[in-house]
């Protein structure tokens, strides 16, 4: 999912050239992580994959994929130089590309074992001071974890790797599952996935926004060039048609999904 940067993307070209092209595509090029799940795989079984799909055979074309992993200078070495024309998510606003309407709305989460009986509504909860916790470093929940004095109880996992041979957020919730540690502080798609894939007793706790520190609630939508304004019209109305639809995958998948007060939306 592209929530790190690259350069601006670049513009140019005359407006009935660029509608010219947009109308004559008969293939929805998409960038992607080959190796991202839940959002992504070469396998194509990410959710971002299913969605890439649904929007495809809306628009009458087929998908091709343009595959590049999701560290810095993602949409430089694709979306930027043309290589590919849609990416499936980002957050709404991203500053590198131009963002359709969102699609989804979801949030940071905490999250631990059902079956060990606790009970951790927020940060506040002064039982978070006796466990063991974990969270993916320079990830927004660290600097809650910051602000609460509860780093020195906070084991770090990695936030860059070679995504091929290393999954830090699958090994964070194979830990909390082990016992390792009580509490993950997670992205929740990643943390939902894996409790949906796998069958995990799993709660997931949405992390409230809190003054001074970054926000842990995202709008996601999805990246194009700043200069095709008709594609991200396109877009734009395929994702309005094939909202119940995506939402459906979403939820198979496990993403936790808010509603617009920024609580849990019912299934």
């Amino acid at each position: 999912m592209a929530l790190v940067g690259a350069t601006l993307l670049c513009c140019g070209g005359s407006a009935a050239a660029q509608t010219a092209d947009i109308a004559s595509r008969t293939v929805l090029k998409v960038c992607a992580d080959p190796s991202d799940l839940p959002f992504s795989d070469e396998k194509k079984e990410g959710f971002e994959n299913k969605i890439a799909e649904l929007m495809g055979a809306s628009l009458g074309v087929k998908v091709e994929y343009t595959w590049f992993p999701q560290i810095i200078g993602f949409v430089r070495n694709t979306l930027a130089v043309y290589r590919c024309d849609l990416v499936m998510g980002t957050v709404a606003g991203d500053e590198i590309m131009t963002t359709t309407n969102p699609y989804y709305f979801t949030t940071y989460v905490m999250v631990y074992r059902s079956d060990k009986r606790l009970v951790i509504e927020d940060m506040r909860d002064p039982l978070l001071k006796s466990l063991r916790l974990g969270v993916v470093s320079a990830t927004p929940p660290a600097d809650l974890l910051v602000s609460h004095d509860l780093m020195a109880r906070t084991k770090p996992y990695p936030l860059t790797v070679d995504t091929r041979v290393e999954s830090p957020t699958h090994q964070m919730v194979l830990d909390v599952m082990s016992g390792a540690i009580d509490v993950g502080f997670l992205w929740g798609p990643i943390a939902g996935y894996y409790k949906e894939h796998d069958k995990l007793p799993l709660t997931l706790v949405p992390l409230a926004d809190e003054p001074g520190a970054p926000r842990m609630k995202y709008h996601i939508a999805m990246g194009v060039r700043a200069n095709e304004p008709e594609w991200r019209r396109r877009i734009n109305a395929v994702i309005l048609k094939q909202q119940p639809q995506i939402t459906a995958i979403l939820r198979d998948y496990g993403v936790p999904l808010l509603n617009e007060q920024g609580q849990l939306a019912d299934p």
